[in-house]
């Protein structure tokens, strides 16, 4: 079976936010029948002043409302990891075609397009000076993502807020993409997987269990029209009792419990 680890948590609550996918109701119905959500509409983030609002693009924004309207009051304070595999790609690429034009890149846009800036503005607006991480792994950035997530809440944390958010690449970028292009993104609100937290809030308890054996899984479903990390999402959604895929070399099984 070769080196197998796994690791447990338990999902408490969720919002996710695309084009056309803006409530609850949305994304159930979205989870009957998935499909990967594109479009130029972003949240309108009335709860952020104009100031601080006009700093922060689309991806930030879906990022930023999501994780709004997941969190808790009691999670002030509490870890977030935020992820996304190419974050402002959108934002980086101009910055690149200005350097191609030898124009001189603006140092605002530079600062905005750093993989942590979404993380950086929220901890502004909301003032959190807790502890935030934010990570990039491929097409397993989710997974990589939640084994933060789960060391995090071993070390003590009440929760720990997941954010996982993508948008679609430039044209340019098409011919190197290996995973449908999407814009979305959604929080989880994890807390531990233990007796206590479960009486608390029970939730959806999942387990994530890798391993580098050479045997090639199942692929998922929804493998073919959904990127990894938002296929992750209908997961959880569904109510399907496993999820197997791979991704960056490893082998994921996804499972829910009873």
């Amino acid at each position: 079976m070769g080196n197998a680890s796994s690791i447990a948590f338990r999902v408490t609550g969720w919002a996710a936010w695309a084009p056309g996918l803006e409530t609850a109701e949305d994304w159930q119905a979205w989870a009957r029948q998935p499909f990967a959500p594109t479009g130029e509409a972003m949240p309108a983030l009335e709860k952020v002043p104009a100031m601080q609002r006009r700093r922060i693009d689309r991806l930030g924004r879906a990022a930023i409302q999501t994780l709004d309207d997941c969190r808790l009051p009691q999670d002030a304070g509490q870890p977030l990891v935020f992820v996304s595999r190419h974050g402002d790609v959108g934002r980086s690429y101009a910055l690149l075609e200005a350097l191609g034009a030898q124009q001189s890149m603006s140092p605002t846009q530079f600062g905005l397009s750093v993989h942590n800036a979404i993380a950086a503005l929220y901890s502004i607006v909301r003032g959190e000076r807790g502890n935030y991480t934010a990570l990039a792994g491929g097409c397993a950035s989710v997974e990589t993502a939640l084994v933060e997530a789960v060391g995090l809440l071993a070390d003590g944390a009440a929760s720990v807020s997941l954010v996982v958010c993508d948008s679609q690449a430039p044209q340019a970028y098409t011919s190197f993409l290996d995973e449908p292009d999407a814009f979305f993104g959604f929080a989880w609100r994890l807390v531990a997987d233990d007796a206590g937290a479960a009486a608390e809030a029970p939730g959806e308890r999942l387990s994530l269990h890798w391993d580098d054996a050479s045997t090639l899984p199942d692929q998922a479903a929804d493998a073919d029209t959904l990127p990894n990390a938002l296929a992750a999402h209908h997961f959880l959604l569904s109510g399907a009792s496993r999820r197997r895929e791979q991704a960056e070399g490893v082998q994921w099984c996804w499972k829910r419990h009873a």
